[in-house]
């Protein structure tokens, strides 16, 4: 038999193209696509499955032959470089969605990074660049992605951000990136409260382990990934597939009394003791 690790989800692939379209005439930037196997994609294509128009962004020149053919394969009309450390890239990027759409509906914030001696050893040792690197990459550029989003929401929209489960409890060799996705998940429930009168609402996404360029970074993630597929209550790992229709339903008006949450999609893993 299949180890739960490789074992196919019971949504089949034919299934999960046939999203209903009711994210028809939204408008989507989806920022963190680094290849095929990201989350962001995930996201990215089932909202376009659902009818969304797509914004995706690549990290820089080495990035892009890896994201390039997945904009393509969104139809994606807008499609920029953006370093979020760089304002000018940002500014860039907002421009371009204000000229071309003059809106914007949904947010897809899918970046994490910290550096690998950031991640080495333990929290109570973590340097200050790294954790500021940490800090500004995974936390405070939703922030400031949200900032500049906020104005072409003027009729409200949905803002997501991707967490972990080590936000809310200790995983062994997730070291600093733990205090970083607190923090994150924290800014979501403030954001939410301070947006929600404009009709925006705001929310985190916490999936399950997943095989990603980011989580190549964390030591012994495959032993993790095999212990989540073996004792969640789902038996499995879940798909980027299903993350990406996750944020379908929180940005359509099937989600549109949500906000502020932390939403697990991870077969239930998060449930156990």
């Amino acid at each position: 038999m299949p180890s739960p690790l490789n074992s196919e989800p019971p949504l089949s692939e034919a299934r999960e193209r046939r999203l209903p379209p009711v994210l028809t005439g939204r408008k989507a930037l989806v920022v963190g696509v680094a290849n095929d196997r990201s989350i962001a994609w995930g996201c990215a294509a089932a909202m376009r499955r659902a009818g969304a128009e797509i914004a995706m962004t690549y990290l820089n020149d080495k990035a892009r032959p890896h994201v390039e053919p997945l904009a393509r394969q969104v139809e994606a009309p807008i499609f920029l470089p953006l370093e979020v450390r760089d304002p000018a890239q940002l500014d860039a990027v907002f421009d371009v969605i204000k000229a071309r759409w003059g809106r914007l509906d949904v947010l897809v914030h899918s970046i994490a990074f910290a550096p690998r001696e950031a991640l080495a050893g333990r929290v109570t040792d973590c340097p200050r660049d790294g954790f500021l690197t940490a800090m500004e990459v995974s936390c405070w550029s939703f922030l400031d992605l949200a900032r500049r989003a906020e104005p072409l929401m003027a009729e409200g929209g949905t803002m997501m951000t991707m967490s972990y489960l080590g936000a809310n409890e200790v995983i062994e060799n997730y070291g600093i990136m733990g205090p970083v996705k607190a923090a994150l998940e924290s800014a979501v429930r403030y954001m939410a409260t301070e947006l929600g009168a404009k009709g925006i609402r705001v929310h985190a996404v916490s999936p399950g382990p997943l095989a990603t360029r980011a989580a190549s970074g964390i030591r012994d993630f495959d032993e993790l990934m095999e212990k989540v597929a073996s004792r969640a209550p789902a038996r499995r790992l879940v798909t980027i597939e299903e993350v990406g229709a996750a944020c379908v339903f929180l940005a359509c008006p099937y989600g549109a009394a949500m906000t502020g949450e932390t939403l697990y999609i991870d077969g239930g893993y998060h449930i156990l003791g």
